[in-house]
């Protein structure tokens, strides 16, 4: 913990420390914590946007992708200026201008099995704001497996949902076993998604992170939030473990992300 801030940081922070529930010592636990965001797209966007305005002191940014003048409508930290520029680079300049006092790790790659366990392994909590099925199940594993809380943000035209998992039971297969067989879902560029729709959401994963960070509050751990955008309204839907789960249940089939498969339906590995 850091409580010693300096002129600057008592500037900067000065609405945070002002709260009697954050203080000196919250903006402290928010400068000592290192957040992995997976993806730098819709919800990565504003994700990015309030940790680091917030003071989250480390960032690692994930992505393979490179900005395309499409993803402008709502992925709102990159310009015109960075079409064809890589998303981690692009990311990386608007939070370090900013905020200076976010240090950021530039992964400039695809969440894979190969690398997700020491990812995640380096960071306090996680922020999955993937756009697939693949990465969103990959998360879930890595993290349920380490014990790393994470938030899950997903978005479909004038819908999105949140959740948080704070690495103990009930995870993310508890909610979906399964992903859906391929090509019953399509995506944002088949089906498209209002542009403000993961601003939403993506706030709200960011507020996650904050109460975590500072252990503060409730979280959305054992519900989901799903959010629908045309009729402005929220529904809550709990989360029940379950005890056949092939991760957190009682006798798990996954040990480790070496153990699934994370193409088609993202079940067990095949032999």
């Amino acid at each position: 913990m850091r409580p010693d801030l300096d002129p600057e940081q008592l500037d900067r922070y000065s609405r945070h420390i002002i709260m009697n529930d954050v203080g000196p010592e919250g903006q402290a636990a928010l400068l000592d914590t290192d957040v992995l965001v997976v993806g730098a797209g819709g919800l990565g966007a504003p994700v990015l946007q309030y940790l680091a305005a917030a003071g989250i002191g480390r960032l690692g940014i994930v992505d393979d992708d490179v900005v395309e003048r499409s993803n402008l409508q709502r992925q709102v930290i990159h310009t015109d200026d960075d079409v064809g520029r890589s998303k981690v680079d692009s990311a990386a300049e608007f939070v370090t201008g900013l905020n200076p006092d976010v240090t950021v790790d530039r992964h400039e790659l695809r969440l894979a099995r190969e690398n997700a366990t020491d990812l995640v392994a380096d960071y306090d909590i996680v922020v999955d704001a993937s756009d697939n099925f693949a990465t969103r199940f990959l998360v879930n594993d890595a993290c349920t497996l380490s014990g790393t809380p994470f938030s899950h943000g997903a978005i479909f035209q004038f819908e999105g949902q949140v959740t948080t998992f704070s690495g103990d039971s009930p995870c993310y297969r508890c909610l979906f076993p399964e992903a859906p067989p391929e090509g019953t879902v399509p995506d944002c560029a088949t089906a498209g998604v209002l542009g403000v729709l993961p601003g939403t959401i993506g706030c709200m994963q960011a507020t996650e992170v904050v109460k975590l960070a500072m252990d503060y509050g409730e979280t959305l751990e054992g519900r989901l939030v799903a959010y629908d955008a045309a009729e402005m309204s929220f529904e809550e839907v709990p989360i029940a473990p379950k005890p056949d789960c092939p991760v957190c249940g009682d006798d798990p089939a996954i040990a480790s992300v070496a153990d699934a498969s994370y193409e088609g339906r993202c079940s067990l590995a095949e032999d």
